[in-house]
């Protein structure tokens, strides 16, 4: 038996998503072998090792889900969503959350942590898309459950992810029917309640300011911005070579996590990010096709769904690095090195491959050869000239009565 071959937009997603891995685990080499060998642990594979550990896991459930992950989604998407909040709220019980840099958003206890964040936010996507499949183009249970999520990201706090899911909600709400007059005051709202949590918070506010003008203050609150423009502006059009960044080492802060774009940058130069904006177009691109192509409204807003918090995620990434935005902490999907944001993202990317495998195809059933196919035959023959009479009954009846009204 000859196996199908599979859609255009399951092999372009598949490519790109396999590149863009590949690709990430050289960059986080590179990004991090120099000063993990500086700081006295020995092995510039170090973070390597973890980021392919992590990636094995996300792979993993990629290849499951491409296969059975529509069989089993409705059932589980509500399960997923209250398993997600819980865990989030569970890092703001004192004792249990994991505080890194200032924020509490890990579970877990030394190189085992999970954040539970970046699972909230594929949930709250499927569970939105699952909303809208059935009840219609509904907007209020939406800001709700998204309101209350996103309440819980930033008592962490975690603006980075908090923006990250309104958008990719805002771009499922359009998919999914609902007016734009009423979204466009839903994101005024937000807009305003954005700036005033800024400007709430000393740090925030500091980010704010330093994002308006980072060279005003160069070695404290605008260093990191700082140091991403003077990486990417060494790498020029074709970059200083992979492996030769100097920013790496020592000047750019968490060169292998957010801000790994600004090594790309200065390694492989323009070139080397227009590569990387292609295979995310790629992305873009066969995902709305999957969604087009699927069978029924739950599955087009799952892979529009899907679709949009990877390239929102993306650009979020490209703008905070870029100087674009403020600096919120988001990392390059599928590219930085971040456990729980590598495995749930391939296992998101899993679902979006089996809508693209399944989700708008119509299998055929061939009928095999011998008596049953003859009679089959003779019955479409048979068929055939009874449609034939019934044609030419109708063309001369046509006839006729075009001449009685001509008459």
């Amino acid at each position: 038996m000859r196996r199908t071959k599979p859609p255009v937009e399951y092999s372009l997603l598949l490519t790109a998503t396999l590149c863009l891995f590949a690709f990430g685990a050289v960059m986080v080499y590179s990004a991090s072998s120099a000063e993990s060998l500086l700081e006295g642990q020995g092995d510039a594979a170090y973070w390597l090792k973890r980021y392919l550990l992590y990636g094995a896991i996300g792979l993993a459930a990629l290849f499951v889900l491409s296969r059975h992950g529509l069989r089993v989604l409705k059932a589980l998407t509500p399960v997923l969503l209250v398993v997600s909040f819980a865990a989030t709220l569970a890092v703001l019980v004192p004792g249990l959350g994991v505080t890194v840099n200032g924020a509490t958003r890990w579970l877990g206890a030394g190189p085992l942590q999970f954040q539970p964040s970046e699972l909230l936010k594929v949930a709250l996507v499927l569970y939105v898309a699952q909303l809208l499949a059935t009840r219609g183009p509904v907007l209020r249970p939406v800001l709700i459950v998204v309101g209350v999520a996103c309440a819980l990201l930033m008592a962490q706090p975690d603006m980075g992810t908090t923006m990250v899911t309104c958008f990719a909600i805002g771009c499922l709400l359009v998919a999914g029917g609902v007016q734009i007059r009423k979204l466009a005051l839903v994101a005024g709202g937000l807009a305003l309640a954005a700036l005033v949590l800024a400007l709430a918070e000393p740090y925030r506010r500091e980010r704010l300011f330093t994002f308006l003008d980072p060279w005003s203050d160069p070695t404290d609150a605008g260093f990191q911005s700082v140091q991403a423009m003077i990486a990417m502006g060494s790498g020029g059009l074709f970059g200083v070579g992979l492996g030769e960044s100097v920013q790496k080492i020592f000047y750019l802060p968490e060169a292998h996590t957010d801000m790994i774009l600004a090594i790309i940058a200065e390694e492989l130069g323009l070139i080397g990010v227009l590569g990387l904006v292609g295979l995310y177009g790629i992305v873009a691109y066969a995902g709305l096709r999957a969604a087009k192509l699927a069978r029924d409204r739950h599955t087009k807003l799952v892979a529009a769904g899907i679709t949009s918090l990877i390239v929102c995620q993306a650009v979020l990434n490209f703008f905070a690095v870029t100087g674009l935005m403020p600096l919120t902490g988001v990392p390059l999907p599928l590219i930085s090195y971040g456990g729980s944001n590598m495995i749930v993202l391939l296992a998101a990317m899993g679902l979006l491959l089996n809508v693209a495998a399944t989700g708008g195809r119509v299998r055929l059933r061939a009928v095999r050869g011998g008596r049953s196919a003859a009679g089959s035959g003779r019955g479409t023959r048979a068929a055939d000239r009874d449609r034939g009479r019934r044609d030419g009954r109708a063309r001369r009846a046509g006839a006729g009565g075009r001449r009685r009204a001509a008459g």
